[in-house]
């Protein structure tokens, strides 16, 4: 049964990608009877192209579909992608600067039609690119957040939100992306720490005096001031409550406030009042009833209220306004000054703070909601330290801003009378900001939901629909039910929801996953996943976050060509230590092809073993006839099983990882397929061909374990073993027969005999080609040697072998001690190093190594014995040092106690 002396995973994984889902294997089992399991995918951008994070998510999820798979789930996992509103507008948008025209001279049913189109031609990039990953999603359930179904689901969610009160238009403060020019959530805004100024202006008074001074980062905003704020129990102040300034510049009246919010320690100690450019401002003049005056523009330029600075953009008004105000002798004193400035996630741009009419979801019902999902329902996240971060989140939330000033998304079902609502505008405009909070929709005449004939409030009958189209995040909050086919009441809603695990990263728990809890809850009155696994964020080595900006990027595409998908995906779940980062190098990734390569030679050797049993199907052997080697690796083999199932029961893929990897490359390579060899050389074919069955018997196992993880060279190796795919193979499970404690004991004896003797020759240097003399000073168990005399001396490079209580020790040689465990008292393995060995040389080699050892151990104790580091030094560095000095002390008690052996 002849392989390819080499594997080839471009060719395999092609191939089988294909064939898998042709054969409909990626589709729930219609006969299982097993309990459903369904995933939904984090639905990727339309304009996306696979990245690593992309590798680390699904390769997880994959991971734990395939393993629930195969042990008899009717498992789901439901792909799809997101119409990413802002990005994928920013992208067409450049398409169309490029042709020397914008989405306004084309419009906007055009302009969505060339969206369309983009979308025709390039949206499937990243879907296929998923299944060049090996995602086993049931494509034919792939959904999109503008198909039909799902925009029929949007509509209905924003329809029951506003007839149970949770949909409300206002005018508020909203943060403001001039280049993007839409309003943003609070979780689209990135705050950076960025090195500014802080700037002390003087507020002259009315009455003709000196008035006081303002600290503020922003000075291009002061004027939109309407007031300035000081603490009542501020001394400097007390005397100038109530009493009237002069704002700079314009010369407007402004009232000094007090009140109890201001912070007495920030700059002076009195702060300005823009409730139209600053959220806390805002707050303030709700509270005190204070007009709102906005004196910026849309793209981020000083309008009208501006005065002289009309027309200028911010940054460059904030220039000419120091400059004035310096002239002025207005300007005291500029200092140094980091504060966090918010940026659009999207395009970077400074988010500017900015009064606007949007439309809001009330967020305190929904998030007593989302709170009860895990006090009450059970929901649980992995790691649990996310449940805190979570539940302070929703405690503290604020209401959702859904609307978007942009074309490409679910525009707003909510029409406008074209004579009532611009009046109503301008009438609140003029008021106080304590008027300004819901607007009376029936006033406004706004009509919600479908088109109405005429007008509630003027009967007119001039309607326009809303411009505005919801936020991106409105439809992705619907996915776990709306891609099951929601709101109709579908057979996969049914059968699939609630879903059983969301696979997300940390950085949308906020975004998505308590949105998608408080939606599941609302709407369906279930939560809409049973646990979240949170996995960590891609770093490079040294910590920073991989991103384009930093040029760190290392692409997962690129690894798959030079390595195979297998080796990616192993190595990605080989570092996937529960909810901790990953620290990604090219080089990491060699650990999974070498593994693939490990995996796919030991299957050569198996299947092109003459010994292997012709007939396909298991063939009964003697358990009793079993070798000590044979009965320890079967029972090794059920450690793994059950190791593996209950760390992927628990999402610690980096353990089955490293179970699996201990398993086949130490264990059944390096140590049975080794003795297998002397097994089937002995001359006995009855053993030979027991041998042969067993190791069938484990690489069948072996390739169902690890074919979650390595999908296509674990399905390449079984066709040469299996007809049926070994997507459709029960998942192993431990037999009782083969868990052998008394295997696990005398083998583990020998297993650590032979280990010491291959230390010994690598410490002292014994070439590879000289075999060794083993003495063993041992009485009880030493029968045992001569039981499996013959691959002791194989596997540790042994010539002679003599096992007795009373040997005597030559000199120069090394001794390793066994310690009495089990039957088996204490043994001293004694090598004889002269003639194997310049003993002279060695000597000399140890003693410079001591030598230099001593030296940094000397080092290490001077400096933890410096008052002054330990004064000045964090503990961390300091336990470093402790923990240093520790690990020299070993390491020079073993090259001393090397030397001893050796005089």
């Amino acid at each position: 049964m002849s392989s390819p002396s080499a594997y080839n995973p471009h060719e395999v994984e092609a191939r089988w990608y294909r064939q898998w889902e042709a054969g409909g294997c990626f589709k729930p089992d219609p006969s299982s009877s097993g309990s459903p399991f369904a995933i939904v995918i984090p639905p990727p951008n339309v304009t996306g192209i696979l990245h690593m994070g992309h590798a680390l998510n699904n390769t997880l999820q994959d991971i734990v579909i395939r393993f629930k798979r195969m042990q008899g789930h009717r498992a789901l996992w439901v792909p799809g992608t997101d119409h990413a509103g802002i990005a994928t507008q920013n992208v067409v948008e450049r398409q169309l600067a490029k042709e020397k025209t914008t989405r306004h001279q084309l419009g906007r049913e055009e302009f969505v039609k060339r969206v369309w189109a983009w979308r025709q031609e390039y949206g499937s990039t990243i879907v296929q690119q998923l299944r060049r990953l090996g995602s086993s999603c049931d494509w034919s359930r792939e959904r999109f957040t503008m198909d039909e179904g799902l925009s029929q689901a949007v509509e209905t969610a924003f329809l029951e939100l506003y007839r149970a009160g949770l949909i409300y238009r206002g005018y508020y403060l909203v943060n403001w992306c001039p280049r993007c020019q839409t309003a943003l959530s609070d979780e689209e805004v990135q705050h950076e720490e960025i090195q500014g100024h802080l700037y002390h202006i003087r507020y002259p008074s009315a009455a003709g005096g000196e008035g006081l001074v303002v600290a503020t980062t922003r000075p291009e905003t002061l004027l939109g001031d309407v007031a300035v704020a000081v603490h009542p129990e501020d001394e400097r102040y007390r005397s100038l409550a109530g009493k009237t300034l002069l704002l700079p510049i314009l010369k407007r009246p402004l009232k000094v406030i007090a009140d109890p919010v201001v912070d007495r320690a920030f700059g002076t100690g009195a702060v300005k009042v823009t409730p139209a450019h600053d959220p806390v401002d805002f707050l303030f003049g709700q509270r005190h009833g204070l007009e709102a005056i906005r004196v910026m523009s849309a793209e981020g330029r000083m309008n009208e209220q501006a005065g002289p600075y009309a027309g200028m953009d911010r940054f460059e008004c904030r220039e000419k306004i120091l400059e004035d105000l310096a002239a002025q002798g207005l300007l005291v004193k500029t200092e140094p000054h980091t504060s966090a400035v918010g940026h659009c996630y999207r395009c970077k741009t400074v988010v500017e703070p900015t009064l606007s009419p949007q439309w809001f979801v009330k967020m305190a019902p929904l998030a007593k909601l989302g709170i009860e999902a895990v006090e009450k329902d059970g929901l649980r996240f992995v790691p649990e330290r996310w449940t805190k971060v979570y539940l302070d989140w929703l405690a503290n939330i604020r209401d959702w801003c859904i609307s978007r000033q942009i074309w490409w998304g679910h525009r707003i079902p909510a029409w406008y009378c074209r004579h009532c609502y611009p009046a109503f505008l301008e009438k609140q405009e003029r008021g106080s900001l304590s008027d300004n909070l819901k607007m009376d929709e029936a006033q406004a005449g706004i009509h919600v939901g479908s088109k109405p004939a005429a007008c509630r409030h003027c009967k007119g009958t001039d309607l326009v629909q809303d411009e505005d189209v919801l936020d991106t995040w409105f439809s992705s909050w619907l996915w776990p039910f709306s891609t099951l086919g929601w709101p109709r009441e579908t057979e996969d809603l049914r059968t699939f929801y609630p879903t059983s695990l969301l696979v997300t990263g940390q950085d949308i728990i906020f975004f998505w996953v308590a949105r998608m809890v408080m939606a599941g809850k609302f709407f369906l009155k279930k939560i809409p996943f049973r646990e979240v696994y949170i996995h960590g964020i891609i770093r490079v080595e040294g910590g920073k976050k991989m991103s384009k900006s930093l040029g760190n990027i290392i692409d997962p595409l690129q690894v798959i060509d030079r390595m195979g998908t297998d080796a990616l995906r192993f190595s990605i779940a080989h570092m996937t230590s529960e909810g901790q980062d990953l620290y990604l190098a090219e080089d990491k990734f060699l650990l999974g092809r070498n593994f693939a390569n490990k995996l796919w030679n030991a299957a050569r050797l198996i299947l092109d073993s003459p010994s292997l049993p012709v007939s396909q199907s298991p063939i009964p052997f003697n358990p009793r006839s079993m070798t000590l080697a044979d009965r320890w690796i079967l029972n090794r083999l059920q450690r793994a099983i059950q190791e593996t199932t209950d760390a992927l029961n628990s999402y610690r893929f980096n353990a089955a990882s490293r179970i699996l990897y201990q398993f086949l490359w130490h264990e059944f390579c390096d140590w049975y397929l080794e003795i297998a060899k002397l097994q089937k050389e002995g001359g006995d074919p009855s053993l030979a061909q027991q041998t042969g069955f067993i190791q069938r018997t484990v690489l069948e196992a072996v390739l169902r374990l690890l074919h979650p993880f390595m999908p296509f060279i674990t399905e390449e190796i079984w066709q040469k073993l299996q007809p049926e795919t070994l997507m459709r193979a029960p998942w192993p499970t431990p037999n009782p027969a083969w868990i052998d404690p008394e295997a696990e004991e005398l083998f583990g004896r020998l297993d650590f005999l032979v280990t010491e003797v291959r230390n010994i020759r690598a410490f002292f240097r014994v070439p590879a080609k000289e075999k060794v003399t083993l003495l063993v000073q041992g009485r009880k168990g030493t029968a045992l040697l001569k039981e499996h005399e013959n691959w002791l001396k194989r596997l540790a490079g042994i010539g002679e072998l003599t096992a007795d209580e009373k040997l005597k020790r030559p000199s120069g040689s090394a001794v390793s001690h066994l310690p009495a465990a089990g039957p088996f008292d204490a043994w001293d393995l004694v090598v004889p190093l002269a003639g194997l060995v310049n003993l002279d040389v060695e000597r000399k080699r140890i003693e410079k190594e001591i030598e230099a050892l001593q030296v940094r151990a000397k080092a290490k104790r001077s400096r933890l014995a410096d008052s002054t580091f330990r004064s000045k030094a964090p503990p961390d560095v300091i336990a470093e040092e402790e923990e240093s000095l520790k690990e020299l002390g070993a390491q020079l008690a073993k090259w001393q106690d090397s030397l001893k052996q050796i005089q």
